[in-house]
């Protein structure tokens, strides 16, 4: 909860109406090729926050992250630590599908990320584990930390402060690399099992929930 002029704004309030002002975003030119721009869904109350690449093709259509092949894994994955996606938050670093699914540039995640910062603020999340690469070198990026691969970094907790608040930050690979190889896919499965133990040591979940 948030006072602003007297009121008092909940974060679904806040979150929605940093949705509101993506939904009409036109800052950078992927907004000439979206169908559906992709704020983020899930819990705004949650401590538990993934923060993903960019939308796809189903995630355009959609307006929702991680919707289509990639998002049913993390599904599975989620639900194999206790959690569906309504019980934590989801959003990405670039909020609109970049062409042909390629990579975000550095100055879209440069003129994106301001409403990825506002949603972190907002939701004051306890534990954000990130999803790939751009996701990974953002968030440490703003923790004033080195990044070299998403292969170095994985499997890691990073106890740090991010925005002005304190954090655990843990990266993994992208859901959509599981669905390529099964060594993805272990790897996948076993940080979730070590974010799943990360979060019953830090009180977060309780092992009647596991």
């Amino acid at each position: 909860m948030r006072a602003r002029d007297g009121f008092i704004l909940s974060n679904k309030h806040l979150l929605d109406a940093v949705a509101a002002e993506v939904m009409v975003c036109v800052k950078c030119d992927l907004w000439k090729g979206r169908k559906k721009a992709v704020p983020g869904v899930g819990n705004p109350e949650s401590r538990l926050l993934f923060i993903g690449e960019a939308p796809g093709q189903s995630e355009d259509l959609k307006g929702e992250p991680f919707v289509g092949a990639a998002g049913k894994f993390l599904d599975a994955l989620l639900s194999e630590i206790g959690f569906s996606r309504a019980d934590v938050f989801i959003t990405n670093v670039v909020k609109c599908r970049p062409p042909r699914n390629r990579e975000p540039k550095p100055d879209e995640i440069e003129t994106c990320t301001p409403y990825l910062n506002r949603q972190i603020g907002i939701i004051q999340p306890r534990f954000i584990v990130t999803l790939g690469s751009h996701s990974t070198a953002y968030i440490l990026s703003k923790a004033m930390l080195p990044f070299d691969s998403i292969t170095r970094a994985r499997g890691k907790v990073y106890e740090t402060s991010i925005l002005g608040s304190t954090v655990a930050v843990f990266p993994t690979f992208h859901p959509a690399a599981a669905l390529y190889s099964a060594h993805y896919k272990q790897r996948l499965e076993e940080d979730f099992q070590l974010i799943k133990e990360q979060l019953l040591k830090k009180g977060l979940i309780h092992p009647s929930t596991s």
